[in-house]
């Protein structure tokens, strides 16, 4: 039989510790100059993440705003010409209503009883406008050979000769003698029936 030797009490054996007095007095010196160089690092490191937001963002901005201002002057260019095409639309449809009613130079006929009648034919009135001159031949019923000119007023403007002028008759003091009214652009001109023939009225 093996015979053990008697264990030692633990309350015998000589305090140790684990950690000698330099090794103590080194640990915090190492540790706080680690500490101290690894917080500068993490204060650059943290900078280039705000710089790199405002760099992103401000073309972000621009670009919503020429997003905005290109479809807007786009759409005033737009109905710009369609104002333009649609006035010269209508011109040039004007025009031609007028070139198939009046024809060139501008031409208008009516027939009327004025009193000047040597018969039962009423006369027969021409109205022109003349490269802008407004002429007025007067063929008297019954007579024809008798033919009298009457002259209005020049028309102004661009295009004066392709104003449609008309006449059109109304009471007078005379019974049976009606003046004569020239329109063209909304202006009316009285030629007073007097004397077997018509007179520009006074202004």
């Amino acid at each position: 039989m093996s015979v053990h030797a008697p264990l030692t009490p633990k309350s015998v054996l000589r305090h140790r510790p684990l950690f000698s007095d330099k090794a103590i007095q080194a640990k915090p010196s190492v540790a706080r100059a680690s500490r101290a160089s690894r917080s500068p690092q993490r204060t650059q490191e943290a900078v280039p993440p705000f710089i790199c937001v405002r760099k992103t963002t401000l073309p972000y901005k621009k670009l919503r705003l020429s997003n905005i201002f290109v479809p807007l002057v786009s759409g005033m260019l737009v109905a710009l010409l369609a104002v333009l095409l649609g006035q010269a639309l209508l011109s040039w449809s004007a025009t031609i209503w007028d070139d198939l009613h009046y024809g060139r130079p501008r031409t208008a006929q009516v027939d009327a009883f004025v009193g000047h009648e040597a018969g039962h034919t009423p006369s027969h009135f021409i109205v022109l406008n003349l490269h802008g001159h407004i002429e007025i031949l007067e063929l008297l019923g019954g007579d024809p050979t008798h033919t009298k000119l009457y002259l209005g007023p020049q028309i102004g403007g661009t295009e004066a000769d392709l104003v449609p002028v008309t006449i059109q008759f109304v009471p007078s003091q005379r019974p049976q003698h009606p003046d004569m009214l020239v329109l063209f652009q909304g202006t009316q001109l009285r030629f007073h029936n007097v004397d077997g023939g018509f007179q520009v009225a006074a202004p």
